[in-house]
């Protein structure tokens, strides 16, 4: 009866034993798996001045998909934390040198983790201890950080909001004086009165504008003659062209009247020497003076030959002859 009890009890403990070891050993076989323990890697290095909480052990993402685990985080100067990770060789030929390391999270509020990201076709495949680079990122406490910029600057835009209203209550400004000064307001609606009259008056234009766009579209009046009919059109244009040569006619005439009253103006001619030079016409005027003497003289001379004897007979005869000329050219006339 012991035998039998103690057989079962070894078996149950063996049981136990076994179920443990399996255990065990899928236990060692999972994380082995996952810090890719059994696989081949190649190590990489990258730089960070701030890992944000990167442990050993956390995962490297390329394109969404884990390739490698981080194998070690050590510091490498003042600012500088060396980052060492190995990368799965089955994932290398599709991971480029010019590849660039980033922090992030899994998740909102997971463990850190590195995302490799870029990476040209022309540049070959990582090797064993090649060194890549890295660049800042946002993550969780960049958002954090934005999100205290926005808070303090909506805190600071409510500020200045309350300062605002404080100002119009108070008729600060041009637009707190409109709200709070009514002789401001009385002249705005004056303004706007004087406006709403203009704009009556631009109306009245438009409606008169629209009038007279209706009496030319109309076939009658001269302006419709001017704008549809080319034989008025031409009259016209000859007229213009009349009324362009009388022009420079009269430019040309008023230009020698300009010149003669300029020669008038002058003493170098006999009309100019007669307006101009008072000595001059006195001159004239006695010589005038002294031709009607001369003719009167020469009249009574005239009278006293016809007295004389000696010349009697020629000037009867030259009456005669005078007489006879009229008669005859009274006798053609009659004819």
């Amino acid at each position: 009866m012991s035998n039998k009890t103690d057989r079962k009890r070894s078996i149950i403990v063996g049981l136990f034993v076994l179920v443990g070891l399996v255990i065990l050993v899928a236990g060692i076989l999972v994380l082995g798996t996952q810090q890719n323990r059994f696989s081949k890697n190649i190590q990489i290095t990258t730089y960070f001045r701030d890992v944000k909480g990167l442990k050993v052990g956390n995962n490297v993402w390329f394109s969404g998909v884990k390739v490698g685990i981080v194998k070690q985080i050590a510091f490498d100067g003042v600012s500088n934390v060396r980052v060492v990770m190995n990368i799965e060789e089955k994932s290398v030929e599709y991971i480029r040198k010019d590849v660039q390391a980033s922090l992030g999270s899994d998740g909102l509020i997971g463990n850190a983790i590195i995302n490799l990201e870029g990476g040209t076709a022309a540049a070959p495949a990582i090797t064993e201890g090649d060194q890549i680079g890295s660049k800042a990122t946002g993550g969780v406490e960049a958002m954090l950080h934005t999100l205290q910029d926005n808070n303090e600057n909506l805190l600071q835009i409510t500020k200045n909001f309350a300062t605002l209203s404080e100002n119009l209550v108070e008729g600060k400004g041009s637009v707190g004086a409109l709200l709070a000064d009514e002789s401001i307001a009385n002249s705005l609606k004056a303004t706007l009165a004087s406006m709403q009259g203009a704009m009556a008056g631009v109306d009245r234009s438009m409606k008169n504008v629209e009038v007279l766009t209706k009496k030319l579209n109309t076939e009658q009046g001269l302006i419709h003659d001017l704008t549809t009919d080319t034989a008025v059109f031409a009259s016209l244009r000859a007229s213009a062209a009349q009324l362009q040569g009388v022009t420079q006619t009269a430019n040309a005439l008023m230009a020698n009247l300009d010149q003669v009253t300029t020669r008038l103006n002058e003493k170098d001619n006999a009309v100019g020497v007669l307006t101009n030079d008072a000595q001059a016409a006195e001159e004239i005027k006695q010589i005038l003076q002294n031709l009607n003497q001369g003719t009167a003289k020469l009249d009574e001379n005239m009278e006293a030959l016809q007295s004389n004897f000696l010349f009697r007979g020629f000037f009867k005869r030259r009456a005669k002859e005078q007489e006879k000329a009229r008669q005859d050219s009274i006798k053609n006339i009659n004819r």
